[in-house]
C-alpha cells in the first residue's frame, strides 16, 4: 500500500523525467542550428577581418552609413576571387601565372610551402577524375577486423611497376573516426577491395557517427568484390 507522500514522490519524479526528455530533445533541435549561425557568423567576421583593413577606407560602407555591415568582406572576396579566376582562364593570366610559379621554384623553402598549399587547393576545390568513387571495406589493421574506406583510383606509374603484386592496386584513402580528414592512403590488391552499396555520404555518416548512424534501416545485400 502507498502512502500519500510516495504517491506524490512519484508525481513529481514523472513530470521531471517528461521535463528532462523535452528538455534533451530541445536540445537536439536547438544546437545543429545555433552552432550552424555560430560558425557561419564567426567565419564571415573572420573574412571581414582579413579583407576589410587592405581596402581603403573612402571605399568602405561604413564610411557612408555610419554601420559596420557584417559580410561585406566577404562579398569584396567572392568577387575579387571570380575576377582572378576569370583573368587565370585566359592567355594573358596563364602566362602571368608561369612566370609567377617559374619565380617561386628558384626559392628553396617558397617553392615547398607554395606546392604544398598548391596541391591541399587543387584536391579540396578542384572537381575533377579525383574525387573519390565509391565507399569499400577493407581488412585493417589486420586480417579479420575491417574498416571503412573510399576507393580513390588505381595506383599508377612507380608505384604500380615497383610494388609486388600480380594484379592491380587500388588506392584506398581510410579516414578516422570522427575527424574523416585525416586518416591513412593505402594501396591494397584489388581483390582485398569490397565495393559497398552505399553512396559515400551515407558512408562519412557513418565514420563521423562512430557507427550510430546507419545509412538505411534495411538489410543491405551481400557485399560483392570489385569487378
Amino acid at each position: 500500500m502507498t502512502t500519500p507522500f510516495e504517491e506524490d514522490h512519484k508525481r513529481r519524479a514523472g513530470r521531471f523525467a517528461k521535463l528532462r526528455a523535452s528538455f534533451l530533445t530541445g536540445l537536439v533541435v536547438i544546437a545543429p542550428v545555433a552552432l550552424t549561425i555560430w560558425l557561419i557568423w564567426t567565419v564571415v567576421g573572420w573574412i571581414d577581418g582579413v579583407v576589410l583593413p587592405l581596402v581603403p577606407h573612402q571605399f568602405r560602407p561604413e564610411t557612408y552609413i555610419g554601420i559596420n555591415l557584417r559580410g561585406v568582406g566577404v562579398l569584396i572576396f567572392l568577387v575579387f576571387t571570380v575576377l582572378v579566376g576569370w583573368i587565370a582562364k585566359g592567355l594573358i593570366g596563364r602566362s602571368l601565372i608561369r612566370f609567377a610559379e617559374g619565380l617561386v621554384d628558384r626559392m628553396p623553402v617558397v617553392r615547398s610551402i607554395y606546392s604544398g598549399i598548391k596541391q591541399i587547393s587543387e584536391t579540396v576545390f578542384v572537381q575533377s577524375e579525383r574525387s573519390f568513387e565509391k565507399a569499400c571495406l577493407v581488412q585493417y589493421p589486420r586480417k579479420g577486423i575491417w574498416a571503412i574506406g573510399f576507393i580513390s583510383m588505381p595506383a599508377r606509374g612507380e608505384i604500380a611497376a615497383k610494388a609486388e603484386t600480380g594484379g592491380r592496386l587500388i588506392g584506398v584513402f581510410l579516414p578516422t573516426t570522427p575527424n574523416p580528414t585525416s586518416g591513412f592512403l593505402l594501396m591494397l590488391p584489388e581483390e582485398d577491395v569490397i565495393e559497398l552499396d552505399m553512396s559515400l555520404e551515407e558512408a562519412a555518416k557513418l565514420i563521423i557517427s562512430a557507427g550510430l548512424v546507419y545509412p538505411n534501416s534495411r538489410e543491405p545485400e551481400p557485399p560483392k568484390k570489385l569487378s
